[in-house]
């Protein structure tokens, strides 16, 4: 009989500051507790006839009441049928100084789209929300779906929601000139991706976003102002997405590679108030270097074109990039980064991780705010206590240090 797997509710203490500051709908993944499966074998014991000393006939089939008690509870056992997914829930503490102090509850279910596909990796839907201290609030659902042998791939989400938060000034005065924000808005994304060949997959995508940018009037003295003062905007994009992913595990992979490749086209022909183009590649590598240790490397760039919204630019610190800078802090039309993480599973479902890198933003002609090309370090150290032995999902706690500063970031499933 297999043990059974549970995911233990956790409670973690906040630190000083949130890797991933506004960005409330991107903690949607969820952890999956071990599905028990029981298969019970029964014997059925034949006792060659006998005659007791009495001179008494025993029957042949005749068993002991502890022998036909155990079998009554091995037939009530097999009866049970493991259940086909789990659900976890787990309350995320978040500390910024860019949103505030708040929690993000989240809720997910993990499960085989089909029982009887044993080659697609698990599907995912979740829940997510966001409340802050200063104001912040939000929601966001979405899913992730795998069928038909991992012939195809849907990804689909939905976010709603308010975030107070600062922009920064350009050069050398980034650290005391900020803007105070109020953005409020709701967002679509959907995607299918089918699998063409040599495991590449290829597919349309499409968003919707609307929101409103107003100056946040509780963080700025700025007297008679209009009260219809703000940007309302429309974003409308079509565009691609290939990948090709040899991860034998997508939670916690141990080897292979991942090579991902978006490109969206906003347009105002289709009903976008702004004209411009936003690419991303991400190239991710892991190696087994001994028992319970691997070696992952991670590239990152990302490049606008057109004239997108402030938003609508590369904004380092967020999408599970370098650790230790606060989202918002630098964005420009261009962004790379390199990074390497070391991991260490260690007995009693815990883990540790040491990770560093490098990367930069790069501005581009006719921008707002115009700045300097920064080089801006990371490294950092991290905790992860392993939520599902099944599936190897980790609860990750990570202090990354940068030239700025440090964060404290808490996640699920690992960084990159």
């Amino acid at each position: 009989m297999q043990k059974q797997d549970r995911a233990f509710p956790v409670s973690l203490i906040t630190g000083a500051e949130a890797r991933r500051a506004g960005r409330f709908g991107g903690l949607l993944v969820g952890v999956l507790a071990g599905c028990l499966s029981l298969a019970v074998a029964q014997q059925s014991d034949t006792l060659p006839n006998a005659v007791s000393a009495a001179g008494a006939i025993q029957p042949a089939n005749q068993q002991k009441p502890d022998e036909k008690e155990t079998q009554e509870n091995a037939k009530k056992k097999k009866k049970k049928k493991p259940s086909r997914g789990s659900i976890v829930a787990a309350p995320l503490p978040l500390s910024s100084p860019a949103i505030g102090t708040g929690v993000v509850p989240v809720v997910g279910y993990i499960f085989p789209f089909s029982e009887k596909d044993k080659v697609s990796p698990p599907s995912t839907i979740g829940v997510a929300g966001l409340w802050t201290n200063d104001g912040s609030r939000g929601f966001a659902v979405g899913g992730q779906l795998f069928f038909k042998e991992n012939r195809y791939q849907v990804t689909a989400g939905f976010a709603k929601g308010n975030l107070n938060y600062n922009i920064y000034g350009p050069g050398d005065f980034s650290d005391s000139v900020r803007l105070p924000l109020k953005q409020t808005g709701e967002g679509f994304l959907g995607e299918l991706l089918r699998r063409e060949w040599w495991q590449f997959f290829i597919g349309p995508r499409f968003f919707e976003g609307h929101s409103d940018v107003t100056l946040n009037t509780s963080k700025i003295d700025v007297p008679n102002l209009p009260p219809d003062l703000g940007i309302h905007t429309t974003l409308r994009s079509l565009g691609f997405h290939v990948k090709r992913d040899t991860r034998p595990d997508h939670f916690y992979p141990v080897s292979g590679t991942l090579t991902d490749f978006t490109a969206d086209f906003a347009m105002q022909a289709i009903g976008s108030k702004y004209s411009f183009q936003s690419y991303k590649l991400t190239w991710n590598k892991y190696v087994t270097v001994a028992k319970d240790q691997v070696v992952a490397f991670g590239s990152f760039f990302c490049g606008t074109g057109g004239q997108p919204p402030f938003y609508g630019n590369c904004i380092y610190g967020s999408q599970n990039q370098l650790r230790g800078y606060t989202a918002g802090r630098y964005f420009d039309r261009y962004m790379m980064d390199s990074q390497v993480e070391y991991r260490l599973s260690l007995p009693w479902r815990l883990g540790v991780v040491g990770f560093g890198g490098i990367g930069g933003v790069i501005p581009g002609k006719d921008q707002f705010l115009i700045r300097n090309s920064y080089f801006l370090p990371s490294g950092g150290v991290g905790l992860r206590f392993n939520m599902s032995k099944q599936y190897h999902v980790n609860l990750r706690a990570d202090v990354g240090y940068g030239k700025d500063g440090h964060t404290f970031s808490l996640g699920v499933g690992e960084a990159f």
